[in-house]
């Protein structure tokens, strides 16, 4: 065995490597779509997506900006719908209402989710309706 030596050259390095990115962008934004649809068996998720969505917006590229912009309204715009639909309950026609809300936000969310996984944006992101 001969003699080795180690060069300046070939110093193994100091500090680690930086973190690679994410390698799927979309990650987040599902994320948020899954805790959007999770509050139906667990209470108050949705309002941490829409705390993720919100944070994440700025920063995303533009095709996912749309998706992060339709979580947040579909988030209010359900609330609404669901305030009026509970209001309407002291004249009955809120218990009719509110499933339709719930189909509506459920309905929202698979459309949006479809898309995410297609890596399509979201064609009309601040639409009340689908």
């Amino acid at each position: 065995m001969g003699n080795w030596r180690m060069s300046e050259t070939s110093l193994p390095p100091t500090a680690p490597p930086p973190a690679a990115p994410m390698a799927d962008e979309r990650q987040v934004a599902l994320i948020v779509y899954i805790l959007m649809l999770v509050p139906f068996v667990v209470p108050v998720t949705h309002v941490v997506g829409l705390v993720m969505a919100y944070v994440s917006r700025d920063t995303a590229p533009d095709w996912l900006k749309s998706h992060f912009t339709f979580l947040i309204r579909t988030f209010w715009i359900g609330l609404l719908y669901m305030a009026a639909a509970c209001v309407l309950c002291v004249v009955l026609i809120g218990f009719v209402l509110v499933p339709a809300v719930i189909v509506w936000y459920i309905v929202r969310c698979a459309l949006g989710l479809s898309r995410l996984m297609r890596s399509e944006p979201y064609p009309t992101p601040e639409s009340w309706t689908f």
